[in-house]
């Protein structure tokens, strides 16, 4: 009866293969749209971030203050922390001199802290659990910087470690498919479980997005980014339309 009520009164959606096929297209949506702002239109990472922010801050409110679960409207604001992400990362790590070692290290410290401020808080940090305002925000901070962790990452090891776009989409497909078969052949807790996938969606889809519009002698297709974006948009729209999507939690054990 709880877990029934739980789904009614949740605004996010039940955790299903669709909605990590959806997800992984938001995050590579993040990057290419990310990078069409800041290089293709040659506004830079600052006046980027700025008009993300904004974007991110009317969805998220808009989210925050709905009554029901409604599924453009919970994409709309994962584009949202997507694009923020990629420009804020990207920020960090070039403008700053933070370097990507120094980005991840850092968005990883705020994202432990942002989930044990949210644990202390609300006993739990299980996507079970988003039935209240005050859960809602503690789980859209911890996506936000989840997503940012994400693109520091993937630069991270795409750039730094040498292996490329290819190489680094290659690692983080074989890690997904490691928490995957833990999610079925083991008891580990699906709350790290879902975290973890959550974060290495991001780079997923992120090294996915840099290997289409990267130019040639960087390992990328060099293909247009506001084309491709645009192309990416269409492409989970069509996905928000016909894969079901209702409020819920993720099944099996917390």
């Amino acid at each position: 009866m709880n877990s029934i009520r739980e789904a009614v009164l949740s605004k996010v959606p039940q955790v299903t293969l669709g909605f990590w096929i959806i997800k992984i297209a938001a995050t590579t949506l993040g990057e290419t749209g990310g990078d069409a702002l800041s290089m293709t239109m040659n506004l830079g990472y600052v006046v980027s971030s700025a008009i993300f922010f904004g974007f991110f801050i009317i969805t998220v409110a808009s989210q925050v203050a709905a009554k029901s679960f409604h599924p453009f409207l919970y994409w709309a604001v994962i584009v949202a922390t997507t694009t923020l992400g990629t420009t804020m990362a990207d920020y960090a790590d070039r403008s700053l001199g933070v370097g990507y070692t120094g980005g991840t290290l850092t968005l990883f410290v705020t994202l432990m802290l942002v989930l044990g401020i949210w644990r202390y808080v609300e006993g739990t940090v299980s996507v079970n659990n988003i039935t209240s305002r005050r859960a809602e925000i503690f789980y859209w901070t911890a996506i936000l910087f989840s997503n940012t962790l994400g693109t520091a990452l993937g630069d991270f090891l795409a750039d730094s470690s040498g292996l490329g776009y290819e190489g680094g989409a290659l690692v983080f497909a074989a890690l997904l498919a490691l928490i995957a078969a833990a999610y079925f052949f083991t008891q580990m807790s699906h709350t790290l479980l879902f975290w973890m996938a959550f974060i290495l969606t991001r780079p997923f889809g992120a090294t996915f997005g840099d290997l289409l519009t990267k130019p040639y002698v960087n390992g990328g297709l060099n293909l247009n980014r506001i084309s491709s974006s645009l192309v990416i948009a269409t492409l989970i729209i069509g996905g928000i339309l016909l894969i079901p999507q209702r409020a819920g939690y993720h099944p099996g054990k917390a």
